[in-house]
């Protein structure tokens, strides 16, 4: 193919991505002025605001984009399920994974729907933010964000004329970041994702109630936990409803030295990510699924000579994992792996997308911008795994007898 030859074919592709929700708006200038708002999405500018796109479009103002992100009348969690199934349509894999969590926007004055000084992941630090809760989805194929919401603390959803000013509606009350991802795997799960498990930061792993509620939706899990993470375990293997529990870094600071194995966490950006790793097995609570695993993995950091040597202590992240029969250690590596792509999905989404460079204030505005980006985001990721590499070029970018666990050896 001749460069130009892959430009067509490349803005065909989006032309046929966006014929399958052209549906979703109801006329024909929000469709049209859509269709011009992802395109500028995916051009290369160095800023993505009203204004930048508007010129992309051919506009004189930013009126006509910002009329379609604030009063226009389209159905944008129809154009996010559509998304998804194209994503799945391109990338589905049964052992595919779903990611959750949440990234920052900063933002200035009081005014945006749910601003407030909040910590950012994103910043490091307490800052004046929204915060948005994700659902990504990976494979062997690629990655990609499916879902979004956006989380409202309590001094908005406790004040409902501050509300009513950024067009929230009145249904719409607290519920907690977990709760926003429970309502986003829900909604994958039901829509069948070909999904076998879904890993979280602490935020979401150390809630009792997120793996719980995993479990009942028979998907398995492999979420960090913070170190001193509570652990139900049975006495002595004893499985007659007897009890008891320890820390997590208790019962690694018992864990023979033969029950850790070099593994690979996945490709990284300066290759294989190499860790230390160790299983136990723990025993099943009441309510998990018949002849289902539930199991405390922890990853160690490797160190160097040099640190060795200055007696450094070796990093350990901690996990709680929940797997059908046949789930493997080297199946929770893998998962636990993959967490890291949603981290590279925003850092895409923003930097190629646009993700975060919205203007707008309103409820709404915030979903119909950020599916929007996740449109053009899907495609950049779908045509970067199934069309040749000039063609994504041209889109622009020993255990004691009385172990508390048993590890495995």
């Amino acid at each position: 193919m001749e460069l130009s030859e892959d430009v067509e074919a490349w803005a065909g592709g989006l032309d046929g991505l966006f014929g399958l929700v052209a549906g979703r708006f109801f006329r024909a200038e929000p469709r049209r002025r859509a269709w011009a708002y992802v395109r500028g999405l995916l051009a290369p500018l160095a800023g993505k605001n009203g204004w930048t796109l508007a010129e992309v479009a051919g506009d004189a103002t930013p009126d006509g984009m910002q009329r379609l992100l604030n009063a226009a009348t389209w159905d944008a969690d129809g154009v996010r399920d559509d998304v998804r199934d194209y994503v799945v349509e391109h990338l589905g894999e049964p052992g595919g994974v779903l990611i959750v969590d949440e990234t920052g926007f900063l933002k200035k004055g009081t005014k945006s729907a749910g601003v407030q000084r909040q910590y950012s992941g994103t910043a490091g630090r307490v800052e004046n933010c929204q915060l948005g809760v994700f659902l990504a989805y990976a494979t062997g194929k690629g990655r990609t964000l499916i879902d979004r919401e956006l989380y409202l603390p309590k001094s908005w959803t406790g004040d409902r004329e501050r509300c009513r000013e950024a067009a929230v509606p009145d249904e719409i009350e607290f519920a907690t970041k977990t709760a926003l991802a429970k309502d986003m795997l829900g909604r994958a799960l039901d829509a069948g994702v070909p999904a076998a498990f879904v890993t979280a930061d602490e935020a979401y792993g150390q809630d009792y109630k997120f793996r719980s509620w995993c479990e009942q939706r028979r998907i398995g899990y492999v979420v960090a936990v913070p170190r001193s993470q509570t652990i139900p375990l049975s006495i002595d293997g004893d499985l007659a409803q007897m009890t008891g529990s320890r820390r997590a870094d208790d019962l690694v600071a018992r864990a023979p030295e033969q029950a850790w194995k070099r593994r690979s966490a996945g490709p990284g950006v300066k290759g294989e990510r190499f860790y230390d790793w160790a299983v136990a097995t723990l025993y099943p609570p009441e309510n998990a699924p018949a002849g289902w695993g539930r199991w405390l993995m922890v990853r160690r950091q490797i160190l160097d000579p040099d640190q060795l040597q200055t007696g450094v202590e070796p990093e350990l992240a901690y996990y709680l994992c929940a797997g059908p029969p046949g789930t493997t250690d080297d199946d929770l590596i893998r998962v636990a792996g993959t967490r890291w792509a949603i981290e590279e999905c925003f850092q895409t989404a923003k930097n190629e997308v646009g993700l975060d460079q919205y203007q707008v204030r309103r409820y709404d505005a915030w979903y119909r911008h950020i599916t929007l980006a996740l449109l053009a985001h899907a495609y950049l990721s779908v045509t970067a795994a199934i069309a040749p590499k000039d063609l994504a070029a041209a889109s622009s970018r020993s255990p004691s007898p009385r172990s508390d666990v048993s590890w495995h050896l």
